[in-house]
């Protein structure tokens, strides 16, 4: 299967911990040339891999021009773009509470800072033969699980192995929560 793969190159934002961290040494494990997209250098290095670091902050343009430039002059594509980068801001939550500072800057990042990505990097996408572009989300972008408080309680049963205890209704959640219960859970990396 890594045959398959050899050659292609990929940017994943975020990849210096948690899901970023995993998304690239899978594809690493592929054969695909990882690029580390993050803004601290010394967690920019997974053994056994093809990955190089290219520092940048998806809140600041200017590092995101760098780096599409960066990719461009050294490998003229990107095959896969993996946009994961994101932040939980303390003070963010339901309208009814949320400081609207914290609400600032979550979509800085999780909104604005994906919009700015993807826009420098789509005409490096558009250069590879079948570029693609991943968006990592989660429960946490969904208007409906937000609004809905019998998911209160299953944000709070989920376990770092996926599952949900409880309500079997929403067991389709599980996948996209268990990664939030990982994460949160300072299990990354």
């Amino acid at each position: 299967m890594a045959l398959k793969h050899k050659g292609k190159i990929a940017l994943i934002t975020g990849a210096n911990k948690g899901i970023g961290f995993e998304v690239a040494r899978q594809l690493g494990a592929e054969d695909i040339t990882v690029l580390l997209g993050a803004r601290n250098s010394h967690l920019g290095e997974i053994a056994g891999i093809d990955a190089h670091f290219i520092e940048f902050d998806v809140t600041k343009p200017e590092t995101i021009t760098k780096a599409a430039e960066e990719i461009r002059v050294q490998h003229g594509r990107l095959d896969i773009l993996v946009n994961n980068a994101g932040v939980l801001v303390k003070g963010d939550g339901p309208p009814s509470v949320a400081d609207p500072e914290a609400v600032r800057q979550a979509l800085e990042v999780n909104f604005f800072g994906v919009l700015a990505v993807t826009q420098a990097m789509l005409p490096l996408v558009r250069s590879a033969p079948s570029g693609r572009i991943v968006m990592v989300s989660s429960g946490l972008g969904s208007l409906t699980w937000n609004a809905d408080p019998r998911l209160a309680v299953c944000w709070l049963q989920v376990s770092g192995s996926q599952r949900i205890q409880g309500d079997s209704q929403y067991a389709d959640c599980a996948a996209c929560m268990g990664v939030e219960g990982y994460y949160h859970q300072g299990q990354h990396r």
